[in-house]
C-alpha cells in the first residue's frame, strides 16, 4: 500500500481550487503502474514522489493526467512543495522538464518555470471562435490574438472580449476536435481588473476543464508580450480560474522582462489538504 494525500491547490479554503493527490514513495513503480493509478483517482493530475537524484534537490517527481504523463505542471509543483516543505524555506523538485525551484513564505509557494514560454503558430479566429461556440466579434481585445504557446506543454490562447463571453464558451463536438487537431489543450482568458479570469479545456487528456492550471498561466506570458502588454522589468498579475466550474481558483503571475525578452516566469498560490490514506499498488500489466 501506498500513502497518499490529497489537496485542493491555488485556494487557501477547502473543495475549492484544483484538486491533486500526491502519492509517497512511488520510487518501485512503473510507468504504468503509475498511470493506473492516476486514472483511479481521475483527478485532473496525480504526483508521485520518489527520491532525487541530486541529494541537494528535495525530491524527484512525476506527474500524470488521467490518460497521460506530462513534463511539468503547476498546481502539482505548488501542492506537492507545500506538502513536503517543513514551513517557509526554498526547496527544488526534480521534474521529467528539469528542475523546478520553490520558494515558500507564509503559505504561499512560488516556482520559477523550467522553461521560458515560447509562441508558436498563429490562429484564426474563426477557428477558435466555432470551436468554442462562440461569434468570431467575442475573440479577441486589444492587441491579443488567438496563438499556440508552450513551455514544455503546449496550449491554444484565446483571448475573449470579456467575462461574459468566457462563461459562454461551449466547447464541443467536430468543431472544437478540429480546432485542437494539433494542439489539444485550449486557454480561453479576457480581461477581470488588472489581470485576467481564465478556462482551460483538455478533453484529449482526460480533463474536459481544469479548475487551475498552473503551467498555462506560466505560458500565458508569452501571448501578453506579444500583445505589447508587458513593460521592461517585473510586472504581477493575478488570475481567476475555475470559476464556471464551482471551484475559484487564485493564480499569482509574476514575469520578468529584460531586453525586450523574457528573463523569468513565476507562478504562486495556495493549497489546503482534504483527504488521506493508502492506496494499493496495481499490478504491473
Amino acid at each position: 500500500m501506498l500513502e497518499y494525500h490529497v489537496y485542493d491547490v491555488f485556494t487557501d479554503r477547502p473543495f475549492a481550487g484544483n484538486p491533486l493527490a500526491v502519492v509517497m514513495g512511488a520510487d518501485a513503480l512503473s510507468t504504468r503502474q503509475m498511470q493506473t493509478i492516476a486514472r483511479q483517482f481521475n483527478l485532473s493530475e496525480t504526483i508521485f514522489v520518489m527520491a532525487p537524484r541530486d541529494p541537494a534537490h528535495r525530491a524527484r517527481v512525476r506527474i500524470f493526467l488521467p490518460l497521460a504523463e506530462i513534463p511539468f505542471a503547476g498546481h502539482p509543483t505548488i501542492g506537492c512543495a507545500l506538502h513536503l516543505s517543513a514551513g517557509d524555506g526554498d526547496l527544488v523538485l526534480e521534474e521529467e522538464a528539469g528542475p523546478v525551484p520553490v520558494t515558500i513564505r507564509d503559505g504561499l509557494a512560488e516556482f520559477a518555470a523550467p522553461v521560458l514560454p515560447q509562441l508558436g503558430d498563429a490562429f484564426a479566429a474563426d477557428l477558435a471562435a466555432a470551436g468554442l461556440g462562440l461569434g468570431a466579434d467575442r475573440i479577441g481585445f486589444g492587441n491579443h490574438r488567438p496563438v499556440v504557446a508552450h513551455a514544455g506543454p503546449a496550449f491554444i490562447f484565446v483571448p475573449l472580449r470579456d467575462a461574459q463571453a468566457l462563461s459562454d464558451a461551449r466547447p464541443a463536438g467536430a468543431a472544437f476536435e478540429a480546432l485542437t487537431a494539433r494542439v489539444g489543450k485550449v486557454y480561453a482568458y479576457a480581461p477581470d481588473g488588472a489581470g485576467f479570469r481564465a478556462r482551460m479545456f483538455a478533453p484529449g487528456s482526460g480533463v474536459p476543464e481544469d479548475p487551475a492550471t498552473g503551467s498555462a498561466t506560466a505560458t500565458l506570458a508569452a501571448p501578453l508580450l506579444a500583445a505589447g502588454v508587458l513593460p521592461e522589468g517585473e510586472s504581477r498579475l493575478s488570475l481567476r480560474q475555475g470559476v464556471e466550474m464551482g471551484r475559484p481558483s487564485q493564480l499569482g503571475l509574476r514575469i520578468a522582462v529584460r531586453g525586450g525578452a523574457l528573463a523569468q516566469v513565476c507562478v504562486s498560490g495556495r493549497a489546503v489538504p482534504v483527504a488521506q490514506g493508502r492506496i494499493r499498488i496495481p499490478e504491473d500489466t
